[in-house]
C-alpha cells in the first residue's frame, strides 16, 4: 500500500522541516510526503527541495503562483493520485495536526472510507486558541452542518485520510472552491456519494511558529462557497 502525505503550505519555513522530520519517523511503509507550495516568499519550497536530495520519498509541488489553499489542494490530491498512491492524508503545515495521530488514522480505513481527525468527539480538544476564535469556528461549523446536512461533528477539520477511491469519485477536476472551502466542499461531495466517513478525535494545536491565513475574506468567500454549494445540490448540478 502506498501512502501519501499531502501538504499545502505559503510561508512555512519555519516549520515544514519539523513537520517532516515528525512524518518520516513513522513506521509506514511505502510512505511519501508531497508539499504543495504556492512559491512563498519567505523559502518554504527551498527548504523542501533540501530535504528532497537525501530523502527521494519527499516531493515538491512547486506552483509559480499563489493560486490558493484550494487550488493547492486540489493539485495536491491530483499529484497523488497520479503517482499512485492508496491512502491520501490531507493536513496542515502549521503543526496544528500532530503526526502522531496518522497510524491511527490509515487502521481506521478498515471501518470507513474517509477519516476525520476531529477536536469536537469525546476525546477531542483544542489548545492555545481564544474563546473568539473557538466562536467563530463553532458558528462556521453550526452553519455548515444545517446547510449541507453532513452529519459529522467537525466539518471544519482540514486533517483526513482518504481511500483513493474518494479522490477519483468526487471528481477533483470540478472541484469549485480556490480557498479554505475546499476541505468543505471535498467532504460534502464524499457524503453526497455515500461514502462511510468515520470521526477521531485529536488535540489541535493553535500555531505557535508563522502566521495564520485565515482572515475575514477567507471566511466571507467560505460561506458563500457553502451557500453556492448548496444551491448546486439543489438544482442537480452536484
Amino acid at each position: 500500500m502506498k501512502t501519501f502525505i499531502m501538504i499545502p503550505t505559503y510561508n512555512e519555513r519555519e516549520n515544514i522541516q519539523i513537520l517532516i522530520d515528525k512524518i518520516l519517523k513513522l513506521k509506514i511503509n511505502n510512505l511519501h510526503v508531497v508539499v504543495v507550495d504556492d512559491n512563498s516568499p519567505d523559502g518554504t519550497a527551498s527548504e523542501v527541495q533540501k530535504i528532497s536530495k537525501s530523502k527521494k520519498n519527499v516531493h515538491l509541488l512547486l506552483r509559480k503562483y499563489k493560486k490558493g489553499r484550494g487550488a493547492a489542494g486540489k493539485a495536491g490530491f491530483i499529484y497523488c493520485l497520479n503517482h499512485g498512491a492508496d491512502v491520501i492524508i490531507e493536513m496542515d503545515a502549521d503543526m496544528s495536526h500532530d503526526p502522531k495521530y496518522i497510524p491511527l488514522m490509515i487502521n481506521e480505513l478498515n471501518n470507513a472510507d474517509l477519516i476525520l481527525g476531529s477536536r469536537r468527539v469525546k476525546g477531542g480538544s483544542e489548545v492555545g486558541r481564544s474563546p473568539l476564535r473557538r466562536f467563530v469556528t463553532w458558528g462556521a461549523n453550526l452553519y455548515i452542518k444545517l446547510m449541507l446536512g453532513i452529519k459529522v461533528k467537525d466539518c471544519n477539520s482540514g486533517f483526513r485520510c482518504f481511500k483513493r477511491i474518494v479522490l477519483e469519485k468526487i471528481n477533483l477536476d470540478k472541484i469549485e472552491s480556490r480557498g479554505p472551502s475546499i476541505v468543505q466542499e471535498v467532504l460534502f461531495k464524499a457524503h453526497l456519494k455515500g461514502f462511510k466517513i468515520k470521526e477521531i478525535p485529536i488535540t489541535f494545536v493553535n500555531r505557535t511558529k508563522g502566521k495564520s491565513k485565515l482572515g475575514l475574506p477567507q471566511l466571507a468567500a467560505g460561506y458563500y462557497m457553502i451557500l453556492k454549494l448548496k444551491i448546486n445540490h439543489l438544482l442537480g448540478i452536484i
